[in-house]
This record gives structure tokens, sequence and C-alpha cells, in this order.
């Protein structure tokens, strides 16, 4: 262990090594410094310990193994030459620990000894008084005779004592020797074997037999592979040494003669005399103003017309310029990545537009663990939270970009006005926006226009950017309160059809707005929340209150009154819990799934036709929003179920209506009415057929599951485990039969159940990282476009072909047919399950029945048996007191013998 003097040298050297905090150190008077530590302790107060650095010895010229080796270990400084370094060095010199000493020490030199073995803890130490340095530099002799004197004693003799015992005190250890001691816990089972008393003392013969010729004498069991039972292994630990491999080579090659060979090119110019001459020479002029109008028009028809078309494909039919029919592979058409920001975001949500053809809107977050979140929550407050709008016609430069309280994770365009966006944060809030005075600003750069009558996109040199717009940024409306609201990420959002209202018992009503005014989200805090954008009350206010509101509430000249009502106030109208049965704990939501009359699907010429009247109308029904619910609603009588999808990959059929529990009283949620752990991760998707209502796609963990609703004994369709987890899909909008399905490798997995049902039909690889969104779009009969978003932050655009985007003439039907049969097929299981359960039943009982047959023989039974046992033992003894010669066996005589 090393002195103290030791450890605060250390210390000394550190504050050293900071150049930053010289000038903040004070240097401290000579009567309030320190004591320098010497080896009192050890028998030696005049010697004081040291540490001198490489550039303190090549000063005093005491360098190791140069200046100072074994055989002369010390050398004499000067007294004159260490106060000169505490002049120029102050407290940074190596010797500033001892400088009292130094300083009243009387001599002029200064013994400075090298400690090579570290005796006194540093490599160097000072004698600091002149009798010290004598003694050092003179030691006195020591007679011979106390020399052998010191060798006589005699060392210490080791003498035994026995351990006295002494009683035991418990502490506990019997306890945990208990707790930790293996004890047989499974009940031992005995076998008793017997044989026949006659059997007792017979002679045993041991012979060879073939094995083929006598039946049941030799059975053989062969090791063979059952391919219906072949598992897959999936990892595995394996610790290996790595030898590296020598090898000698040698290879024999055919020599040629090198040349060397090089072409230095120098661009021909004519000189000043050649270019005055050419540009007054009129066949010059009269070329160029020739040929100028024909290379004009070739340019144009090089920016109109692709010179590298196939004139004859374009003549075989009119699809084939989106796309071959037995093309099946998808083709990149566009991406879109934001280049400005300045950290590493993920794409967490897509949407497209739903009347603006060509524009997409994608969520980014931060891509960060919880607790790196927790660690750089300061920095993060400082860099925006975006939703950006891309448009095919400027790839570069998003449209709008809607700011967030916190990073977005998921958001819907509302379907009763596609200018109202909700959206749910990472910090549980939910935010509105409303960019209806930017609308004209994304109808502009629409594809197509409104002359053309097929909704088409345009050529993309066509759809030129306008250099003068620059990026809008657009502020929340409202966001909702962070101490009502949830308390974790908002895993999943949804509108409610504008034909119904919930209250906060979960009751349907009817909506007389007719328009959507209700959302219900989803958080990983295991809470279903119901939220309404009108105000829960009405209250009468005077003009006198208006006023004081007007006065305390100061609206920003960019952000509109549509929601002010709701900011930093909104509260959820119903929460809802999915408690477990089993225990106290919740089931932890991440998507919810709501049946087609819960929720508003809108096609885009039903929206356009919305927009139009209200238009015509020039009022926003969203700004009359602060009149209240109505009173006298009617009850509409709609399914209230619902599917949940959770983090431990569990998928729950459950109602969202709140009832009052009969035995404690209190007002809580419906119990799930069925839970299926299908799934062996996290379900990142749980969506409906866009074809039939009842069917429902589940995508979570390494495999997917297609439901059908009602059906409570399993799933239609469950794939076995994939070689990477799945992180996201979706249904094809055109054909029921097939969905997509993205995996955390980059890979998308393409679905066709007319195809195949025990596998994917086509696996295609999109990106080098995880994908975590899938969207298609529909633009017209002809053209359909699918939106993948990656862990990267990168927005991949591709284009379906003909055979995934056109269905076959019955397809519809036939997919019907195979999930009816698939039901059929779980009805005949569950049937044959009930019947081996009753064959099983019966089979027990006629054991118990059997059991009891034995134990009421009657006595005549008894004794008829026990005869026949003693007749078999008679004949035994007979037989065997026969072939001893005991008994001899009379043999029978004719009566004319006996005669």
């Amino acid at each position: 262990m090393a002195p103290k003097s030791s450890q605060k040298k250390r210390k000394g050297g550190q504050k050293k090594s900071a150049p930053g905090k010289k000038k903040q150190k004070q240097v401290t008077p000579d009567n309030e410094e320190e004591e320098p530590v010497n080896m009192e302790s050890m028998g030696h107060p005049e010697i004081y310990p040291l540490v001198l650095t490489t550039k303190t010895q090549e000063i005093f010229n005491c360098r190791v193994d140069e200046d100072v080796t074994d055989e002369l270990p010390y050398k004499l400084i000067k007294k004159e030459d260490i106060l000169e370094d505490f002049q120029n060095r102050a407290a940074v010199s190596d010797f500033y620990p001892v400088k009292k000493i130094i300083q009243e020490y009387p001599g002029d030199e200064i013994l400075l000894v090298y400690d090579k073995e570290f005796k006194y803890g540093l490599n160097f130490y000072i004698i600091g008084t002149e009798e010290g340095k004598e003694n050092y530099l003179n030691p006195p002799e020591v007679p011979e005779e106390q020399e052998e004197q010191k060798e006589i004693i005699p060392e210490e003799v080791y003498v035994y004592k026995p351990p006295v015992s002494k009683p035991w005190v418990s502490l506990g250890s019997e306890k945990e020797i208990e707790e930790e001691s293996v004890r047989k816990s499974t009940k031992q089972v005995t076998y008793m074997i017997s044989r026949k008393r006659r059997d007792f003392g017979a002679p045993i013969k041991f012979s060879d037999q073939n094995a083929s010729s006598v039946k049941d004498a030799y059975i053989e069991c062969i090791a063979y592979p059952d391919h219906n039972f072949t598992l897959k292994q999936l990892e595995k630990d394996i610790g290996m040494q790595a030898i590296a491999q020598v090898e000698d080579t040698s290879t024999q090659t055919r020599w040629t003669y090198p040349k060397n060979a090089s072409t230095q090119y120098y661009s021909r110019e004519f000189s000043e005399e050649e270019k005055e001459t050419l540009g007054k020479s009129k066949p010059l002029a009269e070329f160029l103003h020739s040929v100028s109008t024909s290379v004009e028009i070739a340019l144009q028809q090089n920016e109109i017309a692709n010179i590298f078309i196939d004139d004859w494909k374009s003549l075989a039919e009119e699809e084939g310029t989106f796309g071959d029919k037995s093309d099946t592979h998808l083709k990149e058409f566009q991406s879109f990545t934001d280049l400005r920001s300045p950290t590493e975001k993920m794409i967490t949500c897509v949407a497209w537009h739903p009347t603006v053809p060509g524009l997409i809107a994608v969520s980014v977050a931060v891509r960060l663990a919880f607790e790196d979140r927790v660690h750089f929550s300061g920095k993060l407050l400082l860099q925006p939270s975006l939703i950006l709008f891309w448009s095919f016609s400027d790839p570069i430069r998003p449209q709008l970009m809607l700011e967030s309280p916190d990073d977005i994770f998921c958001f819907k365009f509302c379907p009763s006005d596609p200018n109202i966006i909700a959206g749910g944060c990472i910090n549980g809030q939910v935010v509105l926006w409303d960019i209806t005075s930017h609308a004209d600003r994304i109808e502009n750069i629409k594809a197509g226009g409104s002359r053309s009558k097929k909704a088409t996109l345009k050529p993309m040199f066509l759809l030129e950017p306008d250099s003068n717009k620059e990026t809008m940024y657009i502020r929340h409306c409202a966001v909702s309160s962070i101490d009502h609201g949830h308390r974790k990420v908002i895993t999943d959002i949804h509108w409610l059809s504008d034909t119904i209202e919930l209250n906060r018992f979960g009751t349907v009503f009817e909506n007389r707005n007719e328009i959507c005014c209700q959302l219900v989200t989803c958080s990983a805090d295991c809470t279903i929340c119901f939220w309404d954008i009108r105000p829960q009350k009405t209250v009468a206010t005077t003009p006198t209150t208006e006023k004081k509101k007007e006065e305390s509430i100061e609206i920003p000249f960019d952000v509109p009154p549509t929601f002010l009502h709701l900011d930093l106030s909104w509260k959820p109208l119903c929460r809802i819990k999915l408690s477990k049965s089993e225990t106290n704990l919740d089931h932890c939501a991440t998507k919810i799934s709501l049946n087609e009359g819960q929720v508003l699907y809108k096609t885009p010429e039903k929206l356009l036709a919305q927009i139009k009247v209200t238009k015509a109308e020039e009022i926003n029904p969203y700004l009359n929003l602060e009149n209240g619910m109505a009173n006298l609603l009617k009850p509409v009588d709609i399914s209230t179920k619902f599917f949940v999808g959770t983090e431990e990959g569990s998928v729950i059929y459950t109602d969202w209506k709140i009832e009052k529990d009969p035995e404690t009283g209190r007002v809580m949620a419906k119990k799930p009415l069925s839970v299926f752990t299908i799934h062996d991760g996290a379900i990142h998707t749980i969506q409906r057929s866009p074809f039939y209502n009842d069917i429902v796609l589940t995508v979570g963990g390494w495999n997917v599951a297609i439901w059908k609703e009602g059906v409570m004994t399993g799933p239609l369709l469950q794939t076995c485990c994939a070689p990477k987890r799945y992180t996201s899909g979706h249904w094809s909008l055109t054909r029921p039969g097939v969905f997509y399905i993205g995996r955390e490798d980059g890979h998308v997995d393409i679905w066709d159940l007319l195809e195949k049902t025990h596998e994917p039909t086509q696996t295609q690889n999109v990106c080098i990282t995880m994908i975590t969104y899938i969207k298609p779009w529909v633009v017209s009969a002809k053209q359909q476009f699918l939106a993948i978003a990656d862990y990267y932050g990168t927005l991949h655009i591709l284009e379906i072909p003909w055979t995934l985007s056109h269905p076959s003439a019955n397809e519809v039907s036939s997919v019907n047919y195979y999930f009816e049969r698939e039901v059929k097929h779980l009805e005949y299981v569950e049937q044959r399950k009930s019947i081996r359960e009753r064959e099983k039943q019966e089979m027990e009982l006629e054991k118990e029945k059997r059991k009891l047959k034995t134990y009421q023989k009657s006595k005549e039974l008894m004794e008829a048996e026990l005869k026949m046992d003693y007749e078999s033992y008679l004949e035994l003894e007979n037989s065997i007191l026969v072939q001893l010669g005991l008994i001899k066996i009379l043999e029978p005589v004719s009566y004319m013998e006996m005669m």
C-alpha cells in the first residue's frame, strides 16, 4: 500500500495535467502549507519520498539508468538550483511538496537517492538532514561480534495450542442450507416382480436361435428422419479456438515483355487571329442561323418524348406503359429523405393524402432508446418534432412541416376533412393540426390536374418545383393535458365514424353533427382512451367573460383558432383498462382495430365531393364546435367489440362498454371475451380486410395470423416462424388474397393466398435496415404504389406490378370460399376434440368398473379358481416326482394278459 504522501502527489499530478485550471489555482503561503510526509513510521524521519518526472530528471541531470544507476543510485543537487526551479515553475515543480524542507536545509548540496524497488513508495527520495546524508554516503562499520550475536539468536519456537470448543450460535445459515438443498419432489414408483412357485429351482438352458425365425425375439429400433417434426436450429452457442492456418504456395507465371504506353491529350485552341476571322466569317453565321431552329426542336423532343422507348412493346397493348403482366417484382419509383435533419431519425408512421395525388405525409422520431432519450432530453427539446409532407414533384424539399411538442409515433387524417390531422406523441399527448389555410399550397402541386380525366401522374420533368417557395412550418392548434392523458407513448390512433358518438360510459349514440368528432387512442400505459374534440359541458358566457377570455389568451397569428378550447385542457372522455383475469396486471395495447361501422373510410371521390360542398357553403363545420354536445341523443344499435394487439403478442377480442362491478360497485371495463397468445413478440399491425369486414390480419414476432370475427376457437391461418422478425404489414387494396409483410432485415414478403398459404409467394429486398411501416395507394386503375419506410428515415415508393394489383375474375369469391373452408376445418377440429374427450372419459369409467368387478367376485368363483390352482399344482408335483424316479408310472394291462 502506497503512503499518504504518494497519494497527495498523484493528486497534484492530476491537477497539473489540466491546463485549463492553472489560473484558478492559488498558491497558499508557506505558513499554511501542509507538512511534508517523511518515513518516521519506518524508522527514517530524515527521508522524504518524491516523484520526479522525466522533464525534472533532464533538468537536474538525474535520469534513470543514465545518470543514476544501480551501482551509483544517488546524486548531489545544489540547493540553489532547486530554489531557482521554484521561481521558474512554482507549484508545478516536483520538489514543491518538500519546499519547506529544502529552504530550511543547512547545507549547500542535497542528496537525492533513486528508489528502484519503491521501498518508500515513490521512485526518488531526498535526505533532509546532514547527518542522514553522511550516514548514507559513509555508512558506519558494524563490529563482527554484533553480527555473530545476531546470527546466534534463536528463532521463536511455535507452541501448539489446541482449540477450545464453544457453544454453537445459530445465525440463520441452516435455513439457507435447507432452502438450497435438493430434495426429491416426484413420487417414487415401486414395481413388484414375482414368478410362480413351480419355476423355483428349475434348470435353465441357454441356446442360440435365429432372430428372423422366432417371432418377437428380436426388435430393432432404427433411427429415421421424420420430416413432419423437423426443427430448424435458430440459435446455437459454440465455443471454439481459432488457429491461423499457414499455407505455402508457389505459382509459375509466364513473363511477358513489359511495355509502357501513355497518351497525353492537349485541347487545341484557336489563336486570337483565327478567332477574329471565324467570328467575322459569313458562312459560319449562316450555318448557325439555319441549324438553330432544328437544334431547338431536337432539344424539346428529348425533353418531351423518350428516345429510348421500344416501339414494338408500346404497340402490344395499352397497359404495357405501367409494367408487363408477367412482371411480379416491385419497382423503385422514388425515394424521400430529409437531408436537413441534424440527427438520425426513423419513420414511425406513413399516410397518403386522401384527396391530393402524389402527396404523402410521414412522421419521424429520433433513433434513441428510452435511457438515451432521457439522457439527451435537454438536447432533444431544442430540435423540432415534425410531420413531413412530401410531393412527387419535389423529392428533396418537403412541402409542409407540422410541428409538435414531442416526436410523433402515429397520426391520421380526419375522414370528414383531410385538413384536420390528429397525432399521438411519444410523451402521451394527443395533438391536433388544422392546415386549411395552407390547402391551396398543396392542391397546386396536385399531379394530373383537373383537365385530365384520368388520374395519372405527370412525368417528373414536367413537375418542376417552384424555387421561390420555402418549406412552411405549421404549429399545432391544440394539445392534450399531459397530466390527464396517457403516461407513455401513444402507439395507435383512429377517428370514429361521423354517424356515431360515445358518452363516458361507452354507450353509442347518433352523431347529429355528421362530422368526425371523436378519437380513440391506445398507449403503452395499458389504457385505451376515447377523446371528444368538442367541449364536455356548455357554459353560458356573458360578454364580460368573453372579453376577459380574449384578453387572457393571446392567439399567435399563424395558429388557427379551430381547437383553441382544447389546448392544454383536453381530457379523455372515456378510459378503458384491459385487465388480466389471473393477475392484477393489465394488457399493454399496441394496436387496435375497430369495426367498419365504428371507423369511417371514405374514398377520394366522396371526400372531393364533400370538400366542394363545404367550399360552396364557405363555412367550416369544425369552427362551430364550441356550441357543445347535444343533450338529446338517439341510441344506436351497433357492435362495440373490437380487436386489440398487445406488447406480449396476445390478440384480444373485447368490448369497450363500461359497467359497474356488482361486488365492489366500481365502474370498470368488461373482461376480454377471448385472449389468444399466437405471436411470440409485440404486435405491430392489426388491420381489417378492405374486402371482408370480419377478416383481421395481425403481424407480430416471427409469424402472421388471419382471424375471423365471431370465431373464438383460433386463427384461420397461422404462418410458421420466419427467418427474421416481422415489423409491419398491410392488406392489398385491390386484391383480397394479397398482403405485404415487412421484416427487420429490409425484405418484403408478398403473400398470395390463392397461390400459396404455407409460405410467401415472393420475397424482395427493399433496403438494408428494418422496415417500420407499409402503406399502399391506388393512383388509378392502371397504377398503384407501395410506400415503405425504413429505420434510417428513408421513404421508398415502389410501383406494384400488374399481377399484384389486378384481381382475377372470381378472386373475391375464391378467397371467401377459402376462409369459409378454414372455419369449417376449425369447427371439425373442435368436434374431434370433444369426441376424444368423451372417449377418454368413457375409457376411464370402464377401467373403474373393471376394478370394481375384480373386488366384487363371489365366493363360488373364488373357490373354483383356488381348486383349479390346486389341481394344477398336484399335476406339477406328480410330474416332478416321476422325473426324479420316486414314483413309477403303472402301465395299463389288458384283460387278456390278466387272465
